[in-house]
């Protein structure tokens, strides 16, 4: 009879174990982010091929950084290449168009694979993204004009959510208090971009950056993160003396040391953590040994 009821305390141990086990996985998810992505002397049509066979898996969106492909939306098969690599379909896979994606047109693709527009946002398990498309110039202003907007009612609005992450291609971060010019790490440094076609003078901080730090001072925490990096940086992490996480990360045509950036998120605690990650390490890993 003892034995009996070793062996039931036992298996109802595994089971309670197991189950703790399965809530545990459950509760965090992951997300990948990787920028300037593209393969070199492929005509436009590739993605680094590391990223191109990574495991996706245990992701549960990409976040595309820009410069997807050297001219991602030239051929209509470019991009439904890119969708078999990376699902644009799914809600969780976000792409802020880069130079190399957008400067061919053809943003109609971007709406049919995606669903979306080339700028929106998105919200889930408390985590808000804005997504950027910051190749808009003053012929788009009606575009730019609805970007601002958006971007404009997520800082009004925002109440539960715990982050907002805002996910972009160039480097527009000019003058940010606390924070290095985009120059020193990023591929580009847009000092005449702008925010709005009220005026010449709108550039981010003191337009978008204005309104962050409104978000942030209301406990929602804002990260924002760019991707045309590799060239003279292959990361970029700082916080500004107002609280704002400022990230970036890219590749540069197959370079031993370039980074990817990986978001861990505990559902349960609604706590968000990152951190860069070399993509051959994980390349690697992925890579079976013959």
């Amino acid at each position: 009879m003892k034995s009996i009821i070793i062996v039931s305390i036992l298996l109802s141990g595994f089971i309670v174990n197991n189950v703790f086990s399965q809530k545990q996985e459950t509760d965090s998810i992951s997300y990948l982010f990787v920028g300037h992505c593209f393969q070199d002397n492929t005509m436009g049509s590739k993605m680094d091929f590391r990223i191109e066979s990574l495991d996706k898996s245990p992701y549960k969106g990409i976040w595309l950084g820009g410069d997807v492909c050297s001219e991602a939306m030239l051929n209509y098969s470019t991009v439904q290449y890119i969708d078999s690599v990376v699902d644009l379909g799914n809600l969780e896979t976000h792409w802020a168009l880069g130079n190399h994606d957008a400067r061919e047109g053809n943003w109609e693709w971007y709406n049919e694979f995606t669903g979306r527009d080339t700028y929106f946002a998105y919200s889930s398990n408390k985590i808000t993204r804005i997504v950027m498309n910051t190749n808009l110039v003053p012929t788009n202003c009606e575009m730019i004009e609805d970007q601002y907007e958006i971007i404009s009612n997520v800082c009004d609005t925002i109440q539960d959510s715990k982050y907002l992450i805002l996910l972009m291609h160039h480097g527009i971060w000019k003058d940010i208090p606390g924070l290095i010019q985009p120059n020193l790490y990023a591929n580009s440094n847009l000092v005449y971009w702008s925010a709005t076609c009220d005026s010449v003078n709108t550039p981010f901080v003191n337009t978008i950056y204005a309104k962050l730090k409104q978000v942030n001072n209301r406990g929602t925490q804002v990260i924002c993160v760019l991707g045309d990096m590799g060239g003279y940086k292959k990361t970029f992490s700082s916080i500004s003396d107002d609280g704002i996480w400022f990230l970036g990360c890219g590749l540069n045509h197959n370079e031993p040391d370039d980074e990817v950036l990986i978001f861990n998120y505990n559902i349960t605690n609604e706590f968000l953590d990152w951190q860069f990650h070399n993509l051959d390490s994980l390349y690697l890993m992925n890579t079976p040994i013959e």
